[in-house]
């Protein structure tokens, strides 16, 4: 654990610590609160709770004769005061108030919901992380001891509070998820000191920012452009940290230490907003997984000697080229086709539990793979995913447009759906024509033929217009970051690297203009093909396969310059997210890129890249 940094700002009101522990004491799926009687010292020994007493949820059952107590009015609304520290423990954690420092600890019981854990043989851990609220102004106080406001079976919520300002109360929820709810009471910022490996900012439209400390030797702080969630991988690669948050003015920034023996996040510093956040911390041996990638690993099946704990959606970030690239691991080996490299080995995938790569030149092995999930796929129910997290603490209703499952569904450019050619595209139409062609049944299957060609004509037509909204997207951009870019002169370095990126868009559109031909061109191809269909004559194949160039070289020139502007908007959406890291005050800048990104990237084309990815 790396060394906590001073604040150096407004005075602490409370501590959360989150360490990764086991503890077997089963609590019947329902919340428990305990009383320790007496404060625990700093590492809480969890196997001895002789001196700890349940506090039940009626309290009256603590008087010398409850039955008489319960039918008096005078003993109502009396209010429990904890001898010791206030504990709260369900089936997913425990948590430690502890009233002599103002904190809260919280123990995640280590594997929880995880298939392949025995957790009485996991090891108490050393922190997860800590998390410190601060208030805005400098107006003393102490923290007083909790306030137990609600103790059911279902739910517990307890509140702390200043002892100048005990109207700013900061309550704390649980329930049976192992989500906790903290609802600041006038804490403008929050500091969660940790030790991060990885911190991931998800984005379901485009790729995932994965920030690592290593990219960033120099760097103290960095601004992070996250919107309602972040994922942080801890070093362990047991555990990681899922925070949530609902729409507002919040701000996250990682911290980091640099010298040592591993380069940390070592905080989360996040601006609130004055609303509630969530925290969940996930447990599993093997929850995610970093893997070094050398170059022995070209060309070749290598397995990897992590498993999956669990069924679920894993992920992975590869270089397609030069442009950082999802890929979901796949339940078999095969082969994919993309617009710009063309045919490679899919590089992930599982056989069993057993993970593998294969690299090739257009993937190769460069730097390394972090291995993590997102969403469940059949998951088991005792697994939370971070994207239950989110649906939990959010919402359905504002998940939804997060998740935006719509917009990851590939459009169609089929024109009459299941009906027709199967491959509705210029070389799956073409081919499908050449074998009645080759079988020289071109008259009687004139009408099979003109639907072949009207589908695709519709195909080309969809992909002319998908490669139009890139350049509209990419024209709008470039004046946005035209307009930002007046008298702020701070700001010109990392717009002129978003508009050079940008400004491809339209250069590759206009290098493979000639080769795309226009529409009235295509016309004139169908025109050129039905005549082959009028008689027969030993010579349409030979006029067909000299069409056929003609199509394919069109249709190519229209893939190839899709696919430059689905590579390079996405290229554009990461390095909008990277490049604000170390300057603050384009925080806002990028959100905008990159939420313009995303609303382009939704509902691709096949050739652009693979649905859902």
């Amino acid at each position: 654990m790396s060394k906590k940094r001073s604040a150096g700002g407004p005075p602490i009101l409370f501590l959360v610590s989150v360490l990764a522990t086991v503890f077997t004491t089963p609590v019947n799926g329902k919340l428990i609160v305990w009383d320790t009687i007496s404060s625990p010292a700093e590492r809480v020994n969890l196997e001895d709770r002789a001196d700890w007493k349940v506090v039940p949820g009626d309290l009256l059952q603590l008087e010398a004769q409850p039955a008489k107590a319960s039918s008096d009015p005078g003993y109502y609304g009396r209010s429990y005061v904890f001898k010791g520290d206030a504990v709260v423990e369900n089936s997913k954690l425990l948590a430690i108030f502890r009233a002599a420092k103002g904190e809260m600890v919280i123990y995640p019981k280590m594997g929880a919901g995880s298939q392949n854990d025995d957790s009485s043989k996991v090891p108490v851990a050393k922190p997860m992380a800590r998390v410190a609220s601060m208030q805005s102004d400098s107006t003393p106080g102490v923290l007083t001891n909790p306030e137990l406001v609600r103790n059911a079976g279902d739910q517990v919520i307890l509140a702390l509070g200043s002892s100048v300002k005990r109207e700013s109360l900061t309550t704390f929820t649980f329930d049976q998820s192992g989500i906790i709810e903290v609802k600041p009471g006038g804490i403008k910022g929050v500091r969660i000191t940790t030790a991060l490996s990885y911190g991931i900012v998800p984005s379901f439209i485009g790729d995932d920012l994965i920030f690592a400390p290593a990219d960033y030797p120099s760097a103290k702080t960095l601004s992070i452009p996250a919107d309602n969630f972040f994922v942080g991988l801890e070093s362990d690669e047991n555990s990681e940290l899922v925070m949530t948050w609902p729409a507002g003015k919040q701000q996250l920034r990682l911290g980091l230490t640099q010298g040592g023996q591993e380069v940390v996040f070592d905080s989360l510093d996040f601006d609130n907003d004055g609303q509630a956040f969530y925290l969940a911390p996930l447990t599993a041996s093997g929850i995610w997984h970093k893997q070094a990638l050398e170059a022995a690993l070209l060309e070749k099946d290598s397995k990897l000697a992590w498993q999956r704990p669990f069924p679920a959606r894993w992920k992975t970030q590869l270089y397609e080229e030069e442009t950082k690239t999802s890929f979901a691991f796949r339940q078999v080996k095969g082969d994919i086709w993309r617009g710009v490299p063309g045919s490679y080995n899919y590089p992930v995938w599982f056989q069993g539990e057993e993970a593998f790569y294969h690299f090739s030149k257009k993937v190769p092995p460069k730097g390394e793979s972090v291995v993590y999930f997102l969403e469940g796929q059949e998951t088991p129910l005792s697994v939370t995913t971070p994207v239950d997290v989110l649906k939990a603490s959010l919402g359905r209703q504002f998940s939804e447009p997060i998740l935006d499952l719509a917009g990851r569904r590939l459009r169609t450019h089929h024109r009459r759906g299941g009906e027709g050619v199967r491959r509705a595209c210029t070389c799956g139409c073409t081919e499908a024509i050449q074998a009645v062609f080759e079988a020289h049944e071109e008259v009687t299957n004139k009408d099979y033929i003109q639907g072949a060609l009207d589908d695709m004509v519709y195909f080309v037509h969809c992909h002319v217009e998908r490669i139009n909204e890139y350049q509209r997207f990419a024209q709008d951009l470039v004046k946005y970051l035209h307009s930002q870019s007046s008298g702020a002169p701070d700001f010109k370095g990392y717009l002129d690297d978003l508009e050079q990126i940008a400004s491809r868009i339209p250069q590759e559109y206009d290098v493979q203009k000639e080769n795309m031909k226009s529409f009235q061109y295509a016309d004139e191809l169908v025109q050129k093909t039905l005549a082959l269909t009028r008689k027969s004559d030993t010579n349409n194949l030979t006029a067909y396969m000299e069409l056929l160039k003609a199509w394919r070289g069109m249709g190519g020139a229209q893939d190839y310059v899709l696919a430059q502007c689905h590579t390079l908007t996405r290229k554009l959406c990461q390095a909008a997210g990277y490049g604000c890291a170390e300057q603050p005050k384009v925080v806002a800048i990028a959100r905008e890129v990159r939420n313009r990104c995303r609303n382009v990237l939704r509902t691709p084309d096949g050739y652009e890249v693979w649905a859902d990815y």
